[in-house]
Protein backbone atom coordinates (compact mmCIF):
# COMPACT_ATOMS: atom_id res chain seq x y z
CA UNK A 1 0.00 0.00 0.00
CA UNK A 2 1.77 3.18 -1.26
CA UNK A 3 1.77 6.37 0.70
CA UNK A 4 -1.15 8.74 -0.76
CA UNK A 5 -1.88 12.27 -1.11
CA UNK A 6 -3.80 12.26 2.22
CA UNK A 7 -0.63 10.79 3.78
CA UNK A 8 1.56 13.53 2.17
CA UNK A 9 -1.22 16.30 3.74
CA UNK A 10 -0.85 14.82 7.19
CA UNK A 11 2.41 14.98 7.10
CA UNK A 12 3.01 18.54 5.57
CA UNK A 13 0.37 19.29 8.07
CA UNK A 14 1.68 17.98 11.12
CA UNK A 15 5.52 19.35 10.21
CA UNK A 16 4.21 22.73 9.50
CA UNK A 17 2.15 22.91 12.81
CA UNK A 18 5.04 21.16 15.11
CA UNK A 19 7.69 23.65 13.56
CA UNK A 20 5.80 26.68 13.95
CA UNK A 21 4.63 25.54 17.54
CA UNK A 22 8.71 24.76 18.25
CA UNK A 23 10.13 28.59 16.97
CA UNK A 24 7.60 30.08 19.27
CA UNK A 25 7.83 27.49 22.24
CA UNK A 26 4.99 25.65 24.50
CA UNK A 27 5.15 28.37 26.66
CA UNK A 28 3.60 31.05 24.13
CA UNK A 29 1.24 28.50 22.12
CA UNK A 30 -0.58 27.33 25.35
CA UNK A 31 -0.99 31.09 26.66
CA UNK A 32 -2.01 32.34 23.26
CA UNK A 33 -5.31 29.74 23.59
CA UNK A 34 -5.65 31.19 27.18
CA UNK A 35 -5.57 34.56 25.45
CA UNK A 36 -8.14 33.78 23.15
CA UNK A 37 -10.33 31.71 26.01
CA UNK A 38 -10.33 34.88 28.12
CA UNK A 39 -11.03 36.93 25.56
CA UNK A 40 -14.28 35.19 24.81
CA UNK A 41 -15.25 34.78 28.36
CA UNK A 42 -14.68 38.63 28.81
CA UNK A 43 -16.96 39.28 26.02
CA UNK A 44 -19.82 37.26 27.63
CA UNK A 45 -19.25 38.58 31.17
CA UNK A 46 -18.97 42.25 29.76
CA UNK A 47 -20.70 42.53 26.87
CA UNK A 48 -24.74 42.91 28.31
CA UNK A 49 -22.48 45.03 30.80
CA UNK A 50 -21.64 47.47 27.93
CA UNK A 51 -24.19 47.73 25.49
CA UNK A 52 -26.47 50.14 27.09
CA UNK A 53 -23.43 52.59 26.47
CA UNK A 54 -23.09 51.60 22.83
CA UNK A 55 -27.06 51.47 21.49
CA UNK A 56 -26.59 55.44 22.76
CA UNK A 57 -24.55 55.61 19.56
CA UNK A 58 -25.76 52.35 17.78
CA UNK A 59 -29.73 52.16 17.75
CA UNK A 60 -29.86 49.40 15.57
CA UNK A 61 -29.89 46.35 18.03
CA UNK A 62 -28.18 43.78 16.25
CA UNK A 63 -25.26 46.15 15.41
CA UNK A 64 -24.73 47.41 18.87
CA UNK A 65 -24.68 44.11 19.93
CA UNK A 66 -21.91 42.71 17.56
CA UNK A 67 -19.49 45.71 17.72
CA UNK A 68 -19.88 45.81 21.54
CA UNK A 69 -19.21 42.09 21.71
CA UNK A 70 -16.54 42.43 18.69
CA UNK A 71 -14.81 45.35 20.50
CA UNK A 72 -14.81 43.71 23.88
CA UNK A 73 -13.07 40.50 22.47
CA UNK A 74 -10.50 42.61 20.45
CA UNK A 75 -9.21 44.97 22.87
CA UNK A 76 -8.98 41.59 25.47
CA UNK A 77 -7.27 39.57 22.94
CA UNK A 78 -4.71 42.29 21.69
CA UNK A 79 -3.93 42.80 26.14
CA UNK A 80 -3.52 39.77 26.77
CA UNK A 81 -1.78 38.37 23.87
CA UNK A 82 1.08 41.35 24.89
CA UNK A 83 1.02 40.31 28.29
CA UNK A 84 1.85 36.66 26.99
CA UNK A 85 4.14 37.35 24.18
CA UNK A 86 6.45 39.64 27.31
CA UNK A 87 5.92 35.91 29.13
CA UNK A 88 6.92 33.59 26.89
CA UNK A 89 10.09 35.59 25.28
CA UNK A 90 11.26 35.60 28.92
CA UNK A 91 10.79 31.88 29.05
CA UNK A 92 12.45 31.59 25.40
CA UNK A 93 15.22 33.62 26.53
CA UNK A 94 15.95 31.41 29.61
CA UNK A 95 17.71 28.55 30.77
CA UNK A 96 14.46 26.65 29.58
CA UNK A 97 14.16 27.99 26.43
CA UNK A 98 15.10 24.52 24.32
CA UNK A 99 13.10 22.48 26.49
CA UNK A 100 10.28 25.09 25.69
CA UNK A 101 10.88 24.71 22.06
CA UNK A 102 11.37 20.97 22.27
CA UNK A 103 7.67 20.64 24.01
CA UNK A 104 6.78 23.23 21.66
CA UNK A 105 7.30 20.67 18.58
CA UNK A 106 5.58 17.98 20.15
CA UNK A 107 2.22 20.36 21.09
CA UNK A 108 2.28 21.13 17.20
CA UNK A 109 2.39 17.77 16.18
CA UNK A 110 -0.69 16.93 18.32
CA UNK A 111 -2.33 19.93 17.05
CA UNK A 112 -1.43 19.31 13.19
CA UNK A 113 -2.93 15.60 13.82
CA UNK A 114 -6.50 17.19 15.61
CA UNK A 115 -6.99 19.75 13.23
CA UNK A 116 -6.79 16.87 10.43
CA UNK A 117 -8.86 14.79 12.60
CA UNK A 118 -11.38 17.40 12.62
CA UNK A 119 -11.42 17.87 8.97
CA UNK A 120 -11.42 13.91 8.43
CA UNK A 121 -14.45 14.06 10.82
CA UNK A 122 -16.13 16.86 8.31
CA UNK A 123 -15.15 15.05 5.15
CA UNK A 124 -16.38 11.65 6.18
CA UNK A 125 -20.19 13.22 7.39
CA UNK A 126 -19.96 14.62 3.99
CA UNK A 127 -18.74 12.13 1.50
CA UNK A 128 -19.72 8.25 2.09
CA UNK A 129 -16.90 5.48 2.70
CA UNK A 130 -17.83 4.46 -0.75
CA UNK A 131 -17.87 7.59 -2.68
CA UNK A 132 -14.51 8.62 -1.02
CA UNK A 133 -11.27 8.56 -3.75
CA UNK A 134 -9.18 6.35 -3.53
CA UNK A 135 -5.89 8.26 -2.28
CA UNK A 136 -8.10 9.04 0.81
CA UNK A 137 -9.70 5.64 0.81
CA UNK A 138 -6.46 4.15 0.54
CA UNK A 139 -4.43 6.39 2.91
CA UNK A 140 -2.29 4.98 5.77
CA UNK A 141 -3.37 8.12 7.93
CA UNK A 142 -7.10 7.77 7.67
CA UNK A 143 -7.44 4.97 10.34
CA UNK A 144 -5.11 7.10 13.30
CA UNK A 145 -7.17 10.37 11.89
CA UNK A 146 -10.79 8.45 12.15
CA UNK A 147 -9.87 7.28 15.49
CA UNK A 148 -8.94 11.07 16.77
CA UNK A 149 -12.18 12.06 15.19
CA UNK A 150 -14.15 9.47 17.17
CA UNK A 151 -12.55 10.14 20.24
CA UNK A 152 -12.95 14.11 19.62
CA UNK A 153 -16.73 13.56 18.72
CA UNK A 154 -17.17 11.41 21.70
CA UNK A 155 -15.85 14.46 24.04
CA UNK A 156 -19.27 16.44 23.14
CA UNK A 157 -21.74 16.53 24.76
CA UNK A 158 -24.93 14.95 23.72
CA UNK A 159 -26.91 17.75 22.51
CA UNK A 160 -24.13 20.73 21.75
CA UNK A 161 -26.38 23.08 20.55
CA UNK A 162 -28.76 22.54 23.75
CA UNK A 163 -26.25 23.66 26.02
CA UNK A 164 -24.69 26.19 24.25
CA UNK A 165 -28.17 27.91 24.32
CA UNK A 166 -28.61 27.05 28.23
CA UNK A 167 -25.55 28.53 29.00
CA UNK A 168 -26.33 31.72 27.25
CA UNK A 169 -29.66 32.05 28.33
CA UNK A 170 -28.12 31.57 32.05
CA UNK A 171 -25.69 34.68 31.13
CA UNK A 172 -28.35 36.60 30.16
CA UNK A 173 -30.45 35.98 33.09
CA UNK A 174 -27.97 36.64 35.39
CA UNK A 175 -26.87 40.03 33.56
CA UNK A 176 -30.36 41.14 33.96
CA UNK A 177 -30.23 40.50 37.64
CA UNK A 178 -27.27 42.41 38.12
CA UNK A 179 -28.67 45.37 36.34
Amino acid sequence: MPITLLDGIFIIVLLISAFLAMIRGFVREVLSIAAWLAAAFTTLKFTGDLLPYVKNYLPEPILAQAATALGIFLVTLIVVSFITIKISDFVLDSSIGALDRTLGFVFGAVRGAVLMAVAMVFFNWFVPSDKQPDWIAQAKAKPLLNTVGDRLINLLPDDPEVRIKETLQLNQEAQAQDQ
